[in-house]
């Protein structure tokens, strides 16, 4: 049995960190939110949305990397390896599951082709 990670306040993950970052994370939030339900589910780490499963989650890069990095990273989880060169990294990490890593420096980079990938992965994790 996997035990869940600790859920910690929202402003607790922000706390101290790149004020820009929680603006990227709002954005992130309405369009997925927009889209349906989700829950929001904030670690130390990471936080995810799930329906019946993860599909998206917002990461602070600066936490795991040293040097110029992004304010904020979104992950979405897709069946299939997008390849529009909007990506910064795509991984399969178990068959079928496609992490695909976008660098957040606007809320621009919420573009339409992202959107319609946040919508894909909403529908598969329902």
């Amino acid at each position: 049995m996997t035990a869940l990670a600790k859920t910690i306040p929202l402003e607790q993950y922000f706390a101290g960190r790149d004020p820009l970052a929680r603006t990227l994370f709002d954005a992130v939030s309405a369009a997925v939110l927009s889209i349906g339900d989700a829950e929001v589910r904030v670690t130390t780490s990471q936080i995810a949305f799930r329906r019946q499963r993860s599909f998206a989650w917002t990461w602070l890069p600066g936490q795991y990397l040293s040097g110029s990095v992004a304010p904020l990273v979104l992950t979405v989880d897709l069946d299939r390896f997008d390849t529009s060169s909007r990506w910064k990294e795509v991984v399969e990490p178990t068959l079928n599951h496609f992490m695909h890593h976008l660098e957040l420096h606007s809320a621009d980079d919420l573009e339409p082709g992202v959107l319609a990938c946040l919508r894909e992965a909403w529908a598969q994790a329902g």
